[in-house]
């Protein structure tokens, strides 16, 4: 089970905004995120992952508190071990898809599997600038399965991509391995973007504050 209920100050061009966050998620399953642009959709993500800190709340997963305001308890990101796929991939540009999982994980088996389930296998020499769009974003799904995460975190996976490979991309998705055994948080600013994707849906927007 997987426990949020956290508060974070936004401030941006609108004014300052609080983020509010409150939901469970029993472990394994999928929770689609949706809301309207600067809601605070990433920087709920970036909390999750203990890249940022929320202002107040608790964040607790299988029995054990990631972060608990009330006790000063926020667990570094390496101590969670979340599995984060950015919207823009974050691939390292100098890096081929071989070494690119190397960097997350030294288990060669593992990595055997992951490639071939991305069907990257003949493309392990080509650097990122080499691959097709869904080809990284592939990559960028399978680095973040590479550390065996318990929490998986997707940030707009596929916005950045034409129609038929993010169909394509989301159905693949669903065969991910492991699946069962992680749970994932998708952000989406498009509500009808996952549909096809069975899961819990939360809708995220900002309260304004003085």
């Amino acid at each position: 089970m997987i426990s949020i209920d956290i508060e974070k100050k936004l401030a941006h061009y609108r004014g300052k905004h609080i983020l509010k966050v409150s939901a469970e998620m029993e472990t394994g399953n999928l929770l689609k995120i949706f809301g309207p642009s600067g809601a605070g959709k990433t920087t709920f993500l970036k909390i999750l992952a203990g890249l940022i800190a929320p202002d107040q709340g608790k964040i607790v997963v299988d029995d054990v508190i990631w972060t608990d305001t009330s006790a000063k308890i926020n667990l570094s990101p390496q101590q969670r071990k979340t599995g984060f796929v950015f919207q823009d991939y974050a691939l390292f540009p100098n890096m081929n898809v071989q070494q690119q999982l190397e960097y997350a994980t030294k288990d060669a088996d593992l990595i055997k599997n992951l490639l071939a389930f991305g069907r990257l296998e003949p493309f392990i020499k080509h650097k990122p600038g080499q691959l097709s769009g869904g080809q990284q974003q592939r990559l960028a799904i399978l680095r973040a399965l590479a550390i065996k995460p318990k929490l998986l975190l997707m940030d707009e996976p596929f916005s950045a991509l034409d129609l038929k490979t993010k169909i394509a991309l989301i159905r693949e998705f669903q065969f991910l391995p492991d699946k069962n055994s992680i749970s994932t948080i998708i952000v989406s600013h498009n509500l009808h973007e996952l549909e096809a994707l069975p899961g819990q849906e939360l809708f995220i927007d900002e309260e304004e504050i003085d």
